[in-house]
């Protein structure tokens, strides 16, 4: 085997950071027959600018020809050059890619749990109204409505689709603290920092590819302010599966139930807006316990386990 690899020009430079590609290649063979490709995303956001987030493909049949241990040294080689610190890649759980990574000196550093909530079959019938002070029904959906329906004094929820109202976009921002505390283990994934334009930027780059973005936010009453706010991504045409995004309160609001109630009306949102919507996807870290017992009580169903694994340059 006469192994190339290439490198690519990936032209999405935005202001959160960029990526690096290889593509491997078989000179021997006619046409150069591709063999696995390796992508670099370079943070490069102020508390993140220390890392890099390698994706590594090789053709099944090309394995264990040393096409991925050359395509992991290449990213390495790059992420050193850039000045990074630290190295993640994501694979699932016992698979040959966890495999491969722990053999080269990754770390597990986070394990999750990941889960689907199926809508097919989801009406208002069964449970998900287009009325949201309308009862539950008794249908696969309705202890889920029973939760969004309820109400959590001295809080109002709010919702939107797409990039945040005006009126909202500082107190939202804001709220993106919440997920400070979130549980990543061992993950060296540094401080996102949240504002206005990185609100924005986020939905832009969400529409941009077609995809729809729906939020459902806890208002405080005393003061008008987001307590918290879970979102849902739900592919263009309506169909498949949608995925959950972030879901996350302010410290000073916990304890009210306020992570149950957004998630079970956005989900709520989601089936009564899209009919042909299949389920929905989400994932979390095993340590984050709270976050876990919500899922099971609104019905989602582990599909399979993911390791974030980690490199140390």
């Amino acid at each position: 085997m006469s192994l190339r690899l290439t490198p690519l020009t990936d032209p999405a430079i935005t202001s959160a950071g960029h990526r690096l590609v290889w593509l491997a290649t078989d000179e021997g063979r006619a046409g150069g027959a591709p063999l696995g490709t390796a992508g670099l995303r370079l943070f490069t956001r102020s508390g993140q600018d220390h890392l890099a987030e390698l994706t590594l493909t090789v053709h099944p049949a090309e394995r264990h020809r040393g096409v991925g241990s050359r395509l992991l040294a290449a990213a390495v080689a790059a992420a050193r050059e850039h000045g990074r610190r630290s190295l993640v890649a994501e694979a699932r759980a016992e698979s040959p890619g966890a495999r491969f990574l722990s053999v080269r000196g990754f770390r597990t550093v986070l394990t999750l749990t990941h889960a689907r909530l199926s809508l097919s079959g989801a009406t208002a019938d069964s449970g998900v109204a287009a009325d949201s002070g309308a009862a539950a029904g008794s249908g696969p959906l309705g202890a889920l409505t029973a939760t969004a329906t309820r109400s959590c004094p001295g809080y109002r929820l709010v919702s939107w689709a797409g990039t945040v109202p005006d009126e909202l976009a500082v107190t939202f921002a804001h709220s993106r603290h919440a997920m400070d505390d979130m549980p990543m283990d061992d993950t060296d994934y540094g401080t996102v920092i949240w504002d206005v334009e990185r609100v924005r930027d986020a939905a832009a780059a969400i529409a941009r590819r077609g995809d729809l973005l729906y939020t459902v936010a806890a208002v405080d009453e005393s003061d008008g302010s987001i307590a918290g706010f879970t979102e849902i991504v739900v592919p263009g045409d309506g169909k498949g599966d949608g995925q959950h995004y972030g879901t996350g309160v302010l410290p000073a609001h916990r304890g009210h139930g306020l992570g149950a109630w957004m998630k079970a009306e956005s989900v709520r949102q989601a089936a009564a807006r899209h009919p042909e919507l299949a389920g929905l996807l989400t994932d979390t870290a095993d340590s984050n316990a709270y976050m876990r017992r919500i899922n099971d009580a609104l019905g989602y169903r582990p599909t399979h386990r993911t390791r974030e694994c980690q490199l140390d340059l």
